[in-house]
């Protein structure tokens, strides 16, 4: 898409005659979720996209084919766009770009080595590395996964990016080069979904490989041994996240549920229906008021997280909704299909 076009779809054009608007009702005041701005390309589809609002929540990093378009939500001025680009590399597949200072990025990423030989270019291990916004430019070194390690992860309310191998996690943090790893010695198979609590007791397994049963289990860092599962779950768990004070986690299930529970006795506190068909995505807002779900019957849906009640429904969408992610500040939700982003604005 030229960049022409992604000016066109993207915040200046936004708020068009009959965008979305849906209401909040809370105790003492009223919150509109107004349409924002829609462009072609995609957040992460397998991990939180929260880190993809700078910290200030004021832009948004969206990945459209092998650019990276800077969204001003506050200001409403033309998008930035970036180019990252490898020497080593032929092609590069983007999954995710976070913030990790206002203006550097941590893109996660595969591609296709640059080689002389015929025949098919060989694929690069999960990628790492680090994009200096001011200077177009790679910042640091490149990081490559170690062999045998998946599921990369870069989790925004610890600040680290996680892979797996087995019964391990190795944890790395990408601003002060901080790494360790936690194995589980009870978990005999990988587990393709995984989250830790922001306090560092917790972490939460689920999509493990040839398990008995699609609830997630509970295992203690501390003694590296299973403590709990969340039971009843009707279909396979989609997402799992904790809130940021690490009381409460939320799942979304195959089964079209929201489920919150809190964390320490694993009890469930609530369980949100009105999704129509699997929920591929939950997650509270940073200060824990609020949940954002989105689903394959194409629509986020807000509720309260003190009481369950659904406070919006978002239906712009025209493809099935992977993921979700409130903006630091609480004022923008952002979701994402496999090739649109979504932007909502809360308004008083």
């Amino acid at each position: 898409m030229s960049v022409a076009g992604i000016v066109l779809c993207a915040v200046l054009c936004a708020r068009t005659a009959g965008a979305q608007v849906e209401t909040v009702e809370g105790e003492r005041t009223e919150y509109h979720w107004v349409s924002h701005g829609r462009i072609e390309g995609h957040l992460a589809l397998k991990s939180s996209p929260a880190a993809a609002f700078s910290p200030d929540g004021s832009t948004l990093a969206v990945i459209s084919e092998e650019k990276i378009v800077l969204m001003d939500l506050k200001n409403g001025s033309a998008p930035r766009v970036l180019h990252p680009r490898i020497p080593e590399l032929a092609e590069l597949d983007m999954e995710s770009a976070n913030f990790i200072t206002p203006d550097r990025l941590l893109i996660l990423a595969t591609g296709l080595m640059k080689t002389k030989e015929k025949g098919l270019a060989p694929r690069t291990p999960p990628l790492m590395f680090q994009w200096d916004l001011t200077k177009d430019s790679l910042y640091g070194k490149l990081n490559g996964a170690q062999k045998g390690f998946s599921g990369v992860r870069y989790l925004p309310d610890i600040r680290y990016i996680a892979l797996t191998k087995d019964n391990s996690f190795d944890l790395w943090e990408p601003l002060t080069g901080k790494t360790g790893r936690i194995t589980i010695p009870s978990l005999t198979q990988p587990a393709r979904l995984f989250d830790f609590s922001p306090d560092g007791k917790w972490i939460l397994l689920a999509q493990i490989v040839n398990g008995g049963s699609v609830d997630p289990i509970v295992a203690s860092m501390d003694t590296k041994q299973f403590v709990d599962s969340l039971r009843g779950h009707q279909g396979t768990v989609l997402s799992i996240a904790f809130s940021r004070d690490s009381r409460r986690a939320v799942t979304a299930c195959e089964d079209g549920k929201v489920r919150v529970w809190s964390a320490g006795d694993w009890k469930l506190l609530q369980t949100l229906t009105g999704h129509f068909g699997p929920v591929h995505w939950a997650e509270f807002s940073a200060d824990g008021k609020w949940i954002a779900s989105a689903g394959e019957d194409k629509s986020v849906r807000i509720w309260s997280a003190d009481d369950g009640k659904q406070l919006a429904e978002l239906t712009e969408s025209q493809s099935p909704l992977l993921t979700v992610a409130f903006s630091s500040d609480g004022k923008y939700v952002a979701a994402s299909s496999e090739n649109t982003v979504i932007v909502w604005e809360r308004t008083p």
